[in-house]
């Protein structure tokens, strides 16, 4: 199962648009995950329109049309790997402990929030993922994403991509 994960889009305060090699990735991807910071409804109806399928939540930025049709944590199970979405999970100092305590039998947890890409192990085996954001690097050198496979409850072939 191929994944993408993208987040903090902020369309189309940051952006216009998602960049092109975004969209390919939605195309080539099983399932997108998508970890808050819309900002506009219109890319989640695009998003649930042209990916396979979508698993995401609301960010802070996020009005009230997004959260009333986001939760503000996902979980669901994809071949296998229990994975949880969502936007915020405080500083990174203990960040993964707190999200272990947080999250128990949980083996993935993709988040947003910071615009820094994020891949860690916490207590008991929980992955960490932060995308980063493919439409504002902040303080990063680069706008970033994250593509993964899962095989039979395995996450595999974590990959960051910069845009």
């Amino acid at each position: 199962m191929r994944l993408l994960l993208i987040s903090d889009t902020h369309l189309p305060v940051r952006a216009k648009k998602l960049p092109a090699p975004v969209w390919d990735a939605v195309d080539a991807a099983d399932v997108v995950i998508h970890a808050g910071d819309w900002v506009s409804v219109g890319l989640l109806d695009e998003l649930e329109s042209r990916a396979a399928r979508l698993v995401g939540c609301w960010g802070n930025n996020d009005g009230p049309e997004l959260r009333a049709r986001l939760p503000e944590v996902a979980r669901v199970t994809l071949d296998g790997l229990s994975v949880a979405v969502v936007h915020e999970t405080g500083s990174s100092k203990g960040r993964e402990e707190r999200c272990a305590a947080a999250y128990p039998g949980v083996d993935l947890l993709v988040f947003g929030h910071s615009h820094i890409p994020w891949d860690t192990t916490g207590p008991g085996g929980i992955r960490l993922l932060n995308p980063g954001s493919p439409t504002d690097r902040r303080r990063q050198p680069y706008c970033t994403y994250q593509t993964a496979t899962i095989t039979v409850g395995r996450l595999e072939q974590v990959a960051l991509h910069n845009l």
